[in-house]
């Protein structure tokens, strides 16, 4: 989170890229870090000190919504650089309706990332509610049929209800062979719906991706 990324800390990026959406009363940093915390401070960014025993950003989420009350709290992980306003824009749009509890956003997949396990993929029913999202390519072509792939993209929006319900639920054997969290929910019968963006993104996991976004932001800022 602190690296430079063209200039920037990478967490400054993910910040202004959150704070640059006029649909949100707050932006909050939520860590278990002091150095980030420390860089918080010096930039005069809200943030606030949670729990080192999470396993997950959606429960650092939920331990927020404990003393921060919302209509949805979203979950923007601190390692997408590529955050924009309209992912924010796509994520409340589907809160608009009453009757969701988690939404999140897809987008088509790359040709790079269709085999990419750290791309995840997600497939959705007709009505927009995620079946099932795996680090596999689904669905499996097996006749040649050359299927459309999307890719998952790692932001949240959720009511207080979906997050209490979530942590008191046990890690599902689905979360835990993909070890992706989102499956928890599906396990469990709580709906998560998706909404379609056309913008990509890259999460910054490795020197890879951190050149990568580099190449990508210097484009647009030329």
């Amino acid at each position: 989170m602190l690296r430079q990324i063209a200039g920037q800390p990478l967490l400054a990026r993910v910040y202004e890229g959150v704070r640059s959406s006029p649909l949100l009363d707050e932006v909050i940093v939520a860590t278990d870090s002091d150095e980030i915390l420390q860089l918080c401070r010096q930039h005069g960014w809200n943030a606030c000190m949670t729990s080192a025993a999470h396993r997950s950003g959606t429960e650092r989420v939920r331990e927020i919504s404990d003393s921060v009350t919302a209509d949805v709290y979203l979950n923007i992980q601190g390692d997408e650089p590529l955050t924009r306003a309209e992912h924010i824009a796509a994520l409340l749009d589907l809160m608009r309706e009453p009757n969701v509890q988690v939404g999140t956003l897809k987008t088509p997949a790359s040709p790079e990332d269709i085999n990419n396990p750290n791309a995840v993929k997600v497939v959705t029913d007709a009505a927009g509610r995620a079946l099932y999202f795996s680090r596999a390519t689904i669905p499996y072509d097996r006749d040649g049929a050359n299927p459309f792939y999307y890719k998952h993209l790692g932001f949240y929006a959720y009511r207080k209800a979906a997050l209490d319900r979530f942590c008191v639920l046990p890690e599902s054997s689905l979360e835990r062979s993909e070890r992706l969290e989102q499956l928890r929910f599906l396990e469990n019968g709580i709906p998560i719906h998706v909404a379609e963006t056309p913008y990509d993104t890259v999460g910054v996991d490795t020197e890879e991706d951190l050149r990568r976004v580099e190449k990508i932001l210097k484009q647009r800022e030329t």
